[in-house]
């Protein structure tokens, strides 16, 4: 009993790379588009707090 070796062509190969490819691409940016999507809470007003400068200590 003699086992053959059955190849593939070149250009499947490429057409393949090219498929998985852009299909991961278009997954990516699906994913981009989901997250700007989704609305995150957030502060409604600035945080400032005033830090007095008699408070300050000048260490050498």
């Amino acid at each position: 009993m003699q086992f053959t070796k059955n190849t593939s062509s070149g250009k499947a190969s490429i057409t393949g790379i090219v498929i998985k490819s852009t299909l991961g691409l278009i997954v990516v940016i699906g994913i981009v588009f989901f997250i700007n999507s989704l609305d995150f809470p957030a502060p409604k007003k600035e945080i400032e707090k005033i830090i007095p400068n008699e408070n300050f200590k000048i260490v050498k």
